[in-house]
């Protein structure tokens, strides 16, 4: 059904919509590519929520240059959509813009799409088709997908670590394990993320800002803290920084959560009331969190928080990606990266696959996946 050509300028595609990686959160990482008479009259990617879809963007680029895209051929990483969102349909945009044929590299999971943003471009006489480097279009926006297929956020576990496991030494200092190259790149998958999550013992021990500052971004992403007791201070650093950003997540009753929910909401705090684990009372019911968090358009999920919070989102099952750093150094005694267990056997260890070991700087970036 595709050949080279059509594989050529679906990579184009793919590489514009990776130069957005940190930019149209909520919403996905998407390339369009116009072609006519195998030469490209108009490409783009898709701009801030609110603005310009990838399809658009081509649309305007090909006619700022005096192109006319009827009779076009459009390459694009995912399905146009065919609902009013924030913007109109893109399906439509194509059908009166009189394209010949439409390259999707896969189909969009949102159920307001799923299938029809293909079903009316066909109905309008345009050649329709889908499935061109799926995998590669669908691994830039893993959040997406699993926001609307799974109905929580991909959930990614950051942590920095001496060779021999050590995440804090027994005093609690952790700074810096890992060289300015590491935390660096872990920046970058701090902008690459809708959310980063953290515990109230992190905001504690090391009150962190958990902002982006080491990559340049048009965006910083949300910050969320589980925060069982609402014990954060309105003090913390986080707070310094686009509060209205920070989203705190609670499971006290009612009564007596609300003073100290006023306190942090006076600061533009968004505060989220959740039931508590039937397994650990008064602890936050981590599963519920996920699901709020999708229900709010998190899709994707940055963790970086203490060793019981990694436990406790290991052992629920919760985590997707593990992301690392190892520094070439012992540390001896010391907390580890999640302390769950203890196992009766090495065969009930948590599994995992697809492993990738990178050296940054001096340190070793592992990122493998769970599940």
């Amino acid at each position: 059904m595709f050949d080279a050509t059509d594989a050529t300028y679906m990579r184009r595609a793919l590489a514009l919509a990776q130069s957005v990686l940190y930019l149209t959160s909520p919403n996905p990482r998407v390339g369009c590519v116009i072609v006519q008479d195998d030469r490209v009259i108009g490409e783009g990617a898709t701009e801030a929520a609110g603005q310009r879809h990838a399809e658009i963007v081509a649309l305007d680029a090909a006619r700022a240059h005096g192109a006319d895209p009827r009779g076009a051929t459009v390459y694009v990483t995912l399905e146009p959509c065919a609902h009013h969102g924030r913007t109109p349909p893109c399906a439509d945009a194509l059908v009166q813009a009189g394209v010949a044929r439409v390259v999707a590299a896969g189909r969009d999971p949102n159920p307001r799409v799923d299938g029809s943003g293909l079903d009316r471009l066909r109905a309008a006489g345009i050649r329709a088709e889908s499935g061109l480097l799926e995998n590669a279009a669908r691994a830039l926006n893993l959040g997406f997908f699993s926001r609307f297929e799974r109905g929580r956020p991909w959930v990614r576990l950051k942590a920095a670590a001496s060779l021999d496991g050590v995440t804090a030494l027994p005093n609690g200092r952790s700074q810096w394990i890992t060289g300015l190259a590491a935390r660096a790149d872990a920046h970058h998958w701090r902008a690459h993320a809708c959310a980063v999550l953290t515990g109230i013992g992190t905001v504690r021990e090391d009150d962190p800002q958990l902002t982006v500052r080491h990559v340049q971004t048009p965006r910083q992403p949300v910050r969320v803290v589980v925060d069982s007791r609402l014990e954060l201070p309105p003090t913390a650093r986080m707070l310094q920084v686009e509060p209205d950003k920070v989203w705190v997540a609670h499971a006290l009753p009612p009564q007596e959560a609300e003073a100290r929910a006023q306190v942090l909401r006076a600061q533009g705090v968004e505060v989220i009331a959740l039931p508590t684990d039937a397994d650990k009372p008064g602890k936050t019911d981590l599963a519920a969190l996920m699901h709020e968090l999708a229900a709010r358009e998190i899709g994707e999920l940055h963790v970086e928080a203490g060793a019981r919070l990694n436990a406790s989102l290991l052992t629920a099952g919760l985590v997707d990606e593990l992301l690392l750093y190892l520094a070439p150094t012992l540390l001896g005694q010391g907390a580890g990266l999640a302390p769950f267990g203890p196992l009766q056997a090495v065969a009930d260890g948590i599994a995992l696959h697809d492993m990738r070991v990178e050296p940054i700087g001096a340190d070793w970036r592992v990122r493998a996946r769970l599940g």
